[in-house]
């Protein structure tokens, strides 16, 4: 498995992502990776290596701009609030990475797929929504809401989310909405509630969070990821 960074723009703004893949010449699938509210800090690296380990190409996306990673809890709701509620951006800079990711010597494009972690499982579900070309999209503990549900009528792929009974983020009421989201859209669609789990439930550096409604689960992020590896293998044949 071999890593490194790459610099990519959407016509307006440079990124640096982080691409990690095998150490091989046949074509792949290729998975867009989405971050979390920091930026694309460890978490989302460490699993892009953990993709390329399973046979994929992976690129982890930087949606903020020039790797601008948060370092406090107010440059984390100074950056995401720029970002949260400006979907047609969301769209733009997570397409922008899908299509770098496509094209891609390594990649095969008919293979293509996305996941993201909290503000990165609405960005992928949102793009999806926008209509890429994936053949799947997963959400782990991401927020599930739609400002137009009939956007989901777009999605070409197989939806698959993860979320925790105990996550505030995500309540009854946005479940039940998802669930008529993509069931009214005939979209192929998966969603697994995990007890006793919170938000954040796949970061291990939420082990001893200090923030009510946040924390990790190492039983839940263990079974969220077989999940996710089973998912795959169907998506992409393989």
């Amino acid at each position: 498995m071999k890593s490194e960074s790459l610099v990519y723009s959407d016509g307006q703004t440079d990124f640096v992502g982080y691409l990690a893949q095998p150490e091989s010449d046949r074509e792949m699938p290729g998975v867009l990776i989405i971050h979390e509210a920091p930026g694309l800090a460890n978490h989302p690296k460490k699993r892009a290596r953990m993709l390329a380990e399973f046979g994929c190409v992976a690129l982890a996306a930087d949606m903020y701009g020039n790797g601008r990673v948060a370092q406090s809890p107010e440059e984390i709701q100074q950056m995401l609030g720029e970002l949260r509620n400006d979907v047609p951006q969301i769209r733009r800079r997570a397409r922008a990475a899908l299509d770098v990711l496509a094209k891609l010597p390594q990649v095969d494009s008919r293979r293509l797929g996305a996941m993201g972690y909290c503000f990165g499982g609405l960005a992928a579900l949102e793009l999806a929504r926008a209509g890429a070309p994936l053949a799947g999209t997963v959400s782990f503990h991401g927020i599930l809401s739609s400002k137009d549900p009939d956007d989901a009528r777009r999605i070409e792929g197989k939806v698959l989310a993860f979320t925790g009974a105990d996550d505030p983020l995500v309540p009854a009421s946005q479940i039940k909405d998802f669930m008529d989201e993509m069931t009214n859209a005939d979209v192929d669609w998966q969603l697994v509630i995990y007890g006793a789990t919170k938000h954040g439930f796949t970061n291990s550096s939420n082990v001893n969070s200090q923030v009510p409604g946040i924390a990790y689960n190492p039983s839940s992020d263990a079974r969220a990821w077989e999940g996710m590896r089973v998912f795959w293998s169907e998506v992409f044949g393989s």
